[in-house]
């Protein structure tokens, strides 16, 4: 189960600041969970994270691996914007099975379960977690998304982490081109994979550069593929690699 930190923000500007950032709309708080993603003003992903209203405040929900820096550019942006980030002191809870009360859906797919904020310590239920995340397609901090990623080819409308109605936020241009002026040639994709190979492994079609393999699980796998070359069986070091959807 990968670290998370939960951080909160508060003040009177908590929301117009958060609006005008990152990926999603905010005014789903009053609904649940909402996941989004900060980006660069080239369009490329910096974070992603979950927020949920607290009271007055907003906790935000983070990679541990990617916290410091992702509050160094909040507090970047932050200038004299009313609005505090600090420690929440709490931890996630997450499962799959019964709900605990206070629990909420994980907005990117019914089948990542419920997530939840407590002051005990960070635990889950068991969950095969990448058998999940490989069925659907999902990607992991860290491991599909990276600096030169692009939400649009992470999959993000399908995961519920972007709004085109929203207004503007950072990246949002490039984001809002790819959508509409532009068809997506690469992509994150579901991939069979006859065999295993490392997380990062090129994959090569026909002696070329197709793609990369990431995530496996039950023969399974999910791919950041060049989606012109992605025919046929693929390699992928010693594994079999072939595009199912």
């Amino acid at each position: 189960m990968p670290n998370r930190r939960i951080l909160r923000l508060s003040g009177s500007d908590t929301d117009s600041f958060l609006q005008g950032l990152v990926t999603n709309d905010i005014a789903g708080l009053d609904n649940g969970l909402v996941y989004a993603a900060l980006l660069t003003p080239q369009g490329k992903y910096l974070a992603d994270f979950f927020l949920k209203r607290d009271g007055d405040t907003v906790l935000l929900d983070v990679s541990e691996d990617i916290a410091d820096g992702f509050v160094k550019r909040l507090s970047m942006y932050k200038l004299r914007a009313d609005v505090a980030i600090e420690d929440s002191g709490l931890h996630l809870q997450r499962g799959t099975g019964p709900a605990p009360e206070g629990a909420l859906p994980d907005p990117r797919h019914a089948d990542m379960g419920w997530r939840a904020y407590t002051t005990e310590a960070e635990a889950d239920d068991g969950t095969d977690w990448d058998a999940i995340r490989v069925q659907h397609c999902i990607p992991e901090t860290g491991i599909e998304l990276t600096p030169d990623s692009y939400i649009l080819e992470s999959g993000f409308e399908a995961l519920n982490g972007v709004d085109f109605k929203k207004g503007c936020y950072v990246g949002q241009e490039v984001t809002a081109r790819m959508k509409h002026k532009t068809e997506l040639r690469k992509g994150l994709r579901s991939v069979s994979v006859d065999g295993s190979a490392p997380v990062g492994t090129e994959i090569l079609s026909g002696g070329k550069a197709a793609g990369t393999l990431f995530t496996q699980s039950n023969g399974q796998g999910i791919a950041y593929l060049r989606l012109d070359r992605a025919t046929g069986d693929m390699q992928a070091d010693g594994a079999t690699v072939t595009l199912t959807t």
